[in-house]
């Protein structure tokens, strides 16, 4: 019967849900610059108060997270409604909780609707898959950068 834990390099063992033992990182030997990671500034506005933006510089693109995390105080500067509170598992491992409201996300030359995470100091500032494919941008690891995704599928 498999065990429903896998060690990590660093000894220690997560879950798996019941799959064969599998450890990580064995062989691979890659750095974030070899993922096509880069960085990009954005523009926030409140759909609310429409016409005033504020802009925040170096931040990272990350596809593998669901939702843009941008910094709380931006946000509340801008009067974005903190609607709910969500818990997050983060790429540690560790589950946090933070809030979540609506904005308006410019990057690219193009604005998407979505619901952004409050970003507590200490937390990175992400652009999500979410709102990567509301702006129907996708990332271009090669030249790293942002381009057009292409015709939205009907």
């Amino acid at each position: 019967m498999a065990s429903n834990r896998a060690k990590v390099s660093s000894g220690q063992w997560i879950d798996t849900t019941g799959g064969d033992m599998i450890e990580l990182g064995v062989g691979f030997r890659s750095t974030m610059s070899d993922m096509g990671i880069f960085r990009v500034t954005v523009e926030i506005e409140n759909p609310l108060r429409p016409g005033e933006r504020r802009s925040v510089s170096s931040v990272l693109v990350d596809t593998g997270a669901e939702s843009s995390w941008l910094p709380a105080e931006v946000l509340d500067a801008l009067g974005i409604e903190r609607y709910q509170r969500l818990r997050f598992r983060q790429a540690s491992g560790a589950i946090v909780e933070r809030w979540i409201g609506l904005a308006f996300v410019h990057a690219g030359g193009r604005r998407a609707s979505d619901d952004v995470v409050f970003a507590e100091p200490g937390d990175l500032t992400l652009l999500g898959a979410r709102s990567l494919e509301g702006l129907n941008l996708r990332v271009d690891s090669r030249a790293k950068e942002l381009v057009d995704a292409g015709p939205i599928l009907a």
